[in-house]
C-alpha cells in the first residue's frame, strides 16, 4: 500500500456491504472524488490510498465507475485492527520505518472533510455560499441542503456519480 514510499495517507471510505454503487456513502463518494492529482504527494514520499470494508470484487469496480486512479484497497479483514474502535469515514496517516509501521495521525470525517473538499471552500466564496440550511441567508436565497445528508445526493444517488453514469460508465458492483 505504501508503493515504495515511507508515508501513507489512508481515507477510510464507509462501505455498505452488498449494496449497489448508488447506495454507497454519498459523503465518502463526494470527499474521495476530490482527491485527484497525487504527484505532489508522491514527490514528498507520500502515498494516498482509500480503504473500504467491501469485498475485493466490489471495491475494484468503484474506482472504475468514477474514473479514479487513486489506489483502493479492501480492508475487510484488517479493519478492526486498523480502526481500533474508530469508525470508517476518516483519515489516518502512517509512517513506515523498515518493517515497522506507525500510525502518526487520525481524524474523523468532520475534520477530514475540511482538507478533502476544496469544493466547500470554493462555494464559500460565492454569493450564495454552500446553500446549506445552517447558513444565515436571506429568506429568498436558495437553500438546497438538509442535515440528513441528502445534499450529497441527486435523484437518490451520490451526486458525484451522475457525470460518470452519463458518460456510460458501469455502476455494476457485481450484485
Amino acid at each position: 500500500m505504501f508503493e515504495g514510499r515511507r508515508q501513507l495517507i489512508a481515507y477510510f471510505h464507509m462501505w455498505r456491504d452488498g449494496q449497489t454503487a448508488g447506495d454507497q456513502c454519498e459523503g465518502c463518494t463526494f470527499f474521495n472524488g476530490q482527491v485527484r492529482e497525487l504527484s505532489y504527494l508522491h514527490s514528498r514520499d507520500v502515498t494516498y490510498a482509500t480503504f473500504c470494508a467491501g469485498t475485493y470484487e466490489e471495491r475494484i469496480r468503484v474506482p472504475r465507475l468514477h474514473g479514479w486512479d487513486v489506489p483502493w484497497y479492501s480492508a475487510r479483514d484488517s479493519a478492526d485492527a486498523l480502526l481500533d474502535g474508530r469508525m470508517f469515514a476518516g483519515l489516518m496517516c502512517y509512517l513506515r520505518v523498515g518493517d515497522r509501521v506507525f500510525e502518526t495521525y487520525s481524524t474523523n470525517l468532520s475534520a477530514a472533510s475540511r482538507v478533502m473538499a476544496p469544493t466547500h471552500g470554493l462555494l464559500d466564496m460565492t454569493v450564495y455560499g454552500r446553500q446549506e440550511t445552517w447558513e444565515d441567508s436571506p429568506a429568498d436565497w436558495p437553500t438546497r441542503q438538509d442535515a440528513d445528508g441528502s445534499h450529497w445526493r441527486t435523484d437518490g444517488r451520490p451526486t458525484a456519480q451522475l457525470s460518470r453514469l452519463a458518460a456510460g460508465r458501469s455502476d455494476d458492483l457485481g450484485h
